[in-house]
């Protein structure tokens, strides 16, 4: 028997002595040898190849990153790996409280980014081509009612008004034309107006959501769709150079994204599909990469205010608005 407890008594003492030399080679203050496979919840990464992809993080260690895509796992390296950009849900800013009476809808607070590409197919069918008998602009949903948002100046002087959205089929592009498209509300301070169009038998209008105020950054990439001289569905794409540019008392975007003539009144988008502005001009008609959009916090104040600013129709400042006819040779010369 004493002979067997000694045996016991060996084997334990080596035991503990293999232990210590596992524990003594860990250097002082390395984490535990699981914590490199802590997921760490979903991320956008941009690769070097110009490639972007977005997943739930399962395992990251210092050679690879390994994402959850839904349908399949991917292993990332590390030197492959140009950014990334951590959308948790508890990182991302909060939804904020819907106020009395608002009328847009607002992105889940866990939303990802996505390519630009991606993107302008889900939300060109939110984006209208906005006519007058004196020109065109360009406005999106915010509801699913039929309200859309413009330029001011796009409808200025004008009440027959039209829209045109764009419904995308599996092989086909169909143009959907609404006649008589009422204006519910108008600040021409602002550059802003709200429109209301009855939807045609069948059509589901698709609103877009309205970013939180302060959601912008500079150098946040961006990008517009809208409809430049008549080019509709036309997605132009840049950064934010200055978030907070000053005019005449007024705050503006100052983004690199082309913005032209057709382009008022649609939306500046963040990277999340969200509404951040409303573009509505340019530095000159010649100069490129110097535009401005209204920002999500003045249009968020104009729609939260709509009552305010609701259009009279009646307003003698308000009515149809013709050009001048054509004059003959004669009359224009006896007028001089």
């Amino acid at each position: 028997m004493r002979t067997s407890y000694g045996i016991v008594a060996a084997l334990l003492l080596a035991l503990l002595i293999a232990l210590w030399g596992v524990a003594a080679r860990r250097p002082a203050g390395s984490p535990p040898a699981r914590s490199e496979d802590k997921p760490a919840g979903a991320v956008t990464l941009w690769l070097k190849n110009g490639n972007m992809v977005s997943g739930d993080v399962l395992k990251e260690r210092a050679d690879e990153t390994v994402l959850d895509l839904g349908f399949t796992v991917l292993e990332i390296p590390a030197d492959q790996i140009e950014r990334r950009s951590a959308r948790e849900a508890a990182a991302a800013p909060a939804a904020e409280a819907p106020a009395p009476g608002e009328m847009f809808e607002t992105a889940p607070a866990n939303v990802l980014e996505r390519p630009v590409k991606d993107l302008a197919k889900d939300l060109c069918e939110s984006v209208a081509l906005v006519s007058t008998p004196d020109g065109l602009g360009s406005g999106f949903a915010i509801d699913a009612e039929g309200h859309f948002v413009t330029n001011a100046h796009v409808i200025q002087g004008e009440q027959d008004v039209s829209i045109t959205l764009f419904k995308r089929g599996e092989n086909t592009l169909e143009r959907i034309k609404i006649d008589k498209v009422k204006i519910e509300a108008v600040n021409p301070f602002l550059d802003l107006a709200l429109l209301k169009a009855a939807a045609p038998e069948g059509l589901r209008f698709k609103p877009v959501p309205i970013a939180p105020a302060g959601a912008v950054q500079e150098g946040q990439s961006v990008f517009a769709i809208g409809s430049p001289l008549g080019l509709e569905r036309t997605v132009s794409e840049g950064i934010i150079s200055n978030p907070r540019r000053d005019f005449e008392g007024q705050l503006y975007l100052q983004t690199t994204a082309p913005i032209n003539p057709g382009n008022s009144g649609g939306p500046l988008f963040n990277l999340r599909g969200e509404v951040i502005g409303v573009t509505n001009m340019k530095a000159g008609i010649f100069t490129e990469g110097l535009s401005f959009a209204i920002p999500v916090s003045t249009l968020r104040f104009f729609l939260n205010s709509r009552d305010a600013f609701a259009f009279d129709k009646d307003n003698p400042n308000s009515g149809f608005h013709y050009l001048p006819p054509p004059r003959k040779a004669s009359a224009a010369k006896d007028a001089r």
